[in-house]
């Protein structure tokens, strides 16, 4: 060990004073440097993006401000209407079965508790879109001379499969209201159906709002499926009538503005998702 003026510094094995180990980064440093590294290699991706890029080939392709023109009003009047009143339709035809399939799936009735799961199990099973066309082409085959008008098709071919999840959901939210409020009812002379719709229903449906709202938006993009009925003009949704401006126009505008007004639909609906599950959070 050498000395010097009193002090002593630790060597090494040639005699040699060690030099002081060098501080560490802290985790907050760690942290702060990963972060500023991201951001680095995001800022010049986006700028090798906005060089590289031929934007005027791009406005011409999906920001065509002709086409645009020619889109509009139709594509709000008769395309937006239509998808808001095809997913309107289906989600109350959806949650009213839905509430009957859970209901009968929690039933202390046998056979009603097998139709329930038998219906979950296989329309969750099947595409929607599948379920579209058998209501459309499958029931006047089978009974002919009867047809369906075109709102009750959309309607019941959409929410025959929304109700399948629904009823999931809704038998949840039943299940999680506490048991000692049914029976508290119970004690007071209530019948089972009344303490059903007076007591348990109300707070399972502020329970399940938020996952029931996530429903109305994957209705509002399988609406997009409509296109197997064979729509005519005033009956397209988005979906259709963005594809059929493209074959029109051979540009790619339409599929563009289409997009853009399904997420001024659906959008401002995950915002309210995630604002009742806030809520939900603090009420709990």
């Amino acid at each position: 060990m050498a000395t010097t003026s009193g002090t002593t510094h630790p060597t090494g094995p040639t005699g040699e004073a060690d030099d002081p180990p060098k501080p560490r980064m802290t985790r907050r440093q760690r942290a702060r440097l990963s972060r500023g590294i991201q951001y680095a290699v995001l800022v010049i991706v986006v700028a090798v993006i906005a060089f590289r890029a031929d934007w005027g080939n791009l406005q011409q392709a999906f920001f065509n401000t002709e086409v645009i023109g020619r889109m509009f009003p139709r594509v709000l009047i008769v395309a937006l209407v239509n998808t808001l009143l095809y997913t309107a339709l289906a989600f109350v035809f959806g949650l009213l079965l839905g509430i009957v399939i859970a209901l009968m799936r929690l039933s202390s009735v046998g056979p009603y508790r097998w139709l329930a799961s038998a219906y979950v199990e296989l329309f969750r099973g099947l595409p929607a879109l599948l379920v579209l066309f058998f209501v459309a082409y499958g029931i006047p085959n089978a009974f002919p001379g009867f047809t369906l008008p075109f709102l009750v098709m959309v309607t019941v071919g959409l929410g025959l499969t929304a109700a399948a999840y629904m009823s999931e959901t809704i038998r949840a939210g039943i299940q999680a209201v506490p048991r000692g409020q049914v029976e508290a009812a119970r004690t007071l002379g209530m019948s089972p159906a009344r303490t059903m719709v007076t007591i348990v229903l109300p707070q399972a449906f502020r329970i399940v709002i938020p996952p029931l709202t996530n429903e109305i938006i994957l209705l509002t993009k399988d609406s997009s499926l409509v296109y197997v009925l064979g729509v005519t003009a005033g009956q397209v949704e988005l979906t259709k009538f963005s594809r059929d401006m493209l074959n029109t126009t051979v540009n790619s505008t339409p599929l563009l503005i289409g997009g853009l007004l399904y997420l001024c639909i659906t959008l401002p609906l995950s915002q309210l998702v995630r604002r009742l599950e806030i809520r939900h959070a603090k009420a709990r």
